[in-house]
């Protein structure tokens, strides 16, 4: 591995690479300047990326717009060709990703393999709805004619991905957008880039053609914004999909107005986690681990605000405990190692901050609750968590579990539903009336029932209200990619 840490080793040092893809090579910044990326657990280098400008941006959007025409014109077979050789080389390859996820994301490794493969499901997915773009015929009002509706390609896409999870969400949405017969400019999350440029190493790999699948790199601050700026309103991007928090969201929207592109925003969540009385407890407790707890806590779909029915939230408040104190904490690369660090330490003092807010107001902590070691964090339950504590409304985005008590139905339903945001909920019951009739009633775009684990390629993901709109996965996800074209024919 080419890189400033000897922590681990690639099979294949070249999937590491310290510079952006544009036009089907390897680039630096047009003025020459980098970042460092740092592994969240030492806080020790892993190597640097370009720190790019608008105008490094603005090159690899015209190298996709002149590879669009080409591409584009392929048949959905070839494109399916393609996406089956890149699946096989993110499986050949699989380890190697997953090591340089978790040296730079802080995931631990076997979290790091599930995603790799979970990453490569949007593209084995994908792969198949290319050859499913089906348009149809409509009966004409008019006599003689025949309407005809056909799907295309939007266009160049603007892929802006999260850290949280650096292969998937890139997968997720560039996977639609090449079936589809759009070609892109990834904007890499300045926390994990590697994980991006290795996926277009594996896309070169695949031969899929120069200036198809572009990637830049950039620092937080003013550059970030301007780079984000020229992907909104360069008029030769047709679409942005961005998964980030609402706020970025929100200013995303507004500066692509003026072109008035096409937008899928996955945003922030603040997911309700459900118990009733009557639900299995440990199923339910395993699904507390499963949703909260993944990827320490980093998800938008984690359990956020965890109601538990008042007739069994003491025994079920101690189950939580006692599993959570027995978590391994620590480094990342060992095996065992269940909770790693935060990416950052900002993540850090947003969950400290948390912690000691609901404390202050009444809020009992039964385990953990103390920063760790540089990012760490101990995995953290707490109980009798007041409604006008921060974390009822604040998206911890950490391994923290609020624990708050309900009565009844309706009472629950309406704390989960007040929220700005509407990403996940979560229920456990055994009353098949109350699945349905609560499942309908929460506000948000992604009910699980008796499970923690809701994201699958095959099934639409997205939410409502301040969660974006749009959808990804599922049999819909390349749609968000297309545009239907009317032809109606007359002279029949």
């Amino acid at each position: 591995m080419t890189s400033r840490t000897s922590r681990f080793r690639l099979s294949d040092p070249s999937l590491f690479v310290q510079q952006a893809f544009v036009d089907g090579s390897w680039v630096k910044s047009a003025d020459g300047k980098t970042m460092d990326v740092q592994d969240p657990f030492t806080g020790k280098s892993l190597g640097t990326v370009p720190d790019m400008t608008a105008d490094d941006v603005a090159s690899a959007i015209t190298a996709a717009k002149a590879a669009l025409p080409t591409w584009s014109a392929l048949t959905a077979y070839q494109r399916q060709s393609y996406l089956n050789s890149l699946l096989s080389l993110m499986r050949a390859n699989a380890d190697d990703l997953a090591l340089i996820l978790t040296a730079e994301n802080g995931k631990p490794l076997a979290e790091a393999k599930g995603e790799i493969a979970y990453g490569a499901g949007f593209v084995d997915w994908f792969a198949g709805e290319a050859v499913r773009t089906y348009g149809h015929n409509v009966p004409s009002a008019i006599p003689g004619t025949r309407n005809n509706v056909i799907k295309q390609p939007i266009g160049v896409c603007g892929l802006i991905t999260p850290w949280n999870f650096p292969n998937a969400m890139i997968t997720r949405k560039l996977a639609p957008a090449l079936a589809a017969g759009c070609t892109v400019v990834i904007k890499a999350p300045a926390e994990t880039p590697f994980s991006a440029l290795a996926m277009c190493v594996l896309c070169e790999r695949a031969g899929i053609p120069k200036g198809v699948v572009n990637c830049v790199t950039v620092d937080k601050g003013e550059r970030e914004a301007a780079c984000g700026l020229e992907l909104c309103e360069n008029p030769d991007i047709a679409k942005i999909s961005f998964t980030g928090s609402t706020p970025v969201g929100k200013l995303l929207m507004k500066q692509s107005s003026s072109t008035l592109k096409k937008l899928s925003f996955e945003l922030g969540g603040n997911a309700p986690f459900i118990v009733f009385d009557d639900a299995d407890l440990d199923v339910a407790l395993a699904g507390v681990v499963a949703s909260k707890f993944r990827a320490s806590g980093q998800t938008c779909v984690c359990a956020n605000r965890i109601y538990v029915q008042r007739g069994v939230y003491e025994k079920f408040a101690a189950m939580v405990a006692d599993k959570v104190s027995t978590f391994n904490t620590g480094d990342p690369m060992l095996p065992g190692t269940q909770i790693g660090p935060l990416v950052n330490s900002r993540g850090v003092d947003k969950v400290q901050r948390h912690v000691e807010d609901a404390v202050s107001k009444g809020a009992k902590v039964l385990a953990g609750g103390r920063k760790g070691d540089g990012c760490l964090f101990e995995p953290t339950v707490l109980s009798n968590v007041p409604a006008d504590a921060a974390i009822s409304t604040e998206e911890t985005f950490g391994p923290l579990a609020a624990l708050f008590s309900f009565e009844t139905e309706a009472e629950v339903i309406s704390s989960a539903n007040d929220s700005e945001v509407g990403l996940a909920g979560y229920v456990f019951t055994r009353d098949v009336s109350r699945v349905h009739r609560v499942s309908e009633k929460l506000a948000v775009g992604m009910v699980a029932v008796n499970t923690g684990i809701i994201s699958q390629p095959c099934v639409p993901f997205g939410g409502v209200k301040g969660s974006g709109f749009g959808r990804e996965g599922g049999k819909g996800g390349i749609d968000e990619y297309t545009i239907e074209k009317l032809i109606t024919i007359g002279g029949l």
